[in-house]
């Protein structure tokens, strides 16, 4: 290879790396980033080691919704992250009752249809409260989960994002996987 035309090569090879680095950094860092899922606790939904891509950019401008799938950090560890499904909503009142999960409204219990749940179980009967910026947040595999239930209301703030892609294993990929109409 001529002198010349490897200087050219190098110097494309350097452009494209600036230009990959330029696109591939701020998407990765602002907009969305890969998540294993390590555990069973939103089985059957999702299984230890699939590899997610979750959305960071729509909570800037939304707010989570009642059977969102989100990733967030554990809010007595900050550097674990979990994953879980949004049950409760700022303002409102959770409320299990023999296992049942109800938002309480205008003081009636309404039971929340919650088809993603296979195994109900864990727990005692409780009742809690969420403030501004609070949520109520628990897993698919309710005798595997340790969510609000156990630890409490999740801050806003540690809001990583949503599930917005499944990748693998290839057999399950999906866009919005785990995505549901919970509404009351």
């Amino acid at each position: 290879m001529h002198e010349e035309n490897r200087s050219d090569f190098f110097t494309e090879l350097l452009k494209f790396a600036a230009l990959a680095a330029i696109i591939v950094f701020p998407v990765r860092f602002f907009v969305a980033q890969p998540f294993v899922v390590s555990g069973a606790s939103m089985n059957p939904t999702f299984a230890n080691g699939q590899y997610l891509i979750v959305d960071e950019l729509t909570y800037h401008f939304a707010d989570p919704v009642r059977g969102d799938v989100i990733v967030f950090r554990y809010p007595k560890d900050p550097s674990q992250f979990f994953i879980k499904r949004v049950i409760g909503l700022p303002g409102d009142t959770v409320v299990i009752k023999n296992g049942t999960v109800n938002i309480q409204k205008d003081g009636i219990l309404v039971p929340l249809s919650e088809p993603y749940v296979i195994n109900i179980g864990n727990g005692q009967d409780m009742s809690t409260t969420l403030g501004t910026d609070e949520y109520f947040v628990m897993g698919d595999n309710r005798p595997e989960s340790s969510d609000s239930r156990i630890w409490g209301i999740l801050p806003r703030s540690d809001i990583i994002g949503h599930v917005f892609l499944r990748l693998l294993p290839i057999n399950t990929a999906s866009v919005l996987p785990g995505s549901t109409n919970t509404h009351l």
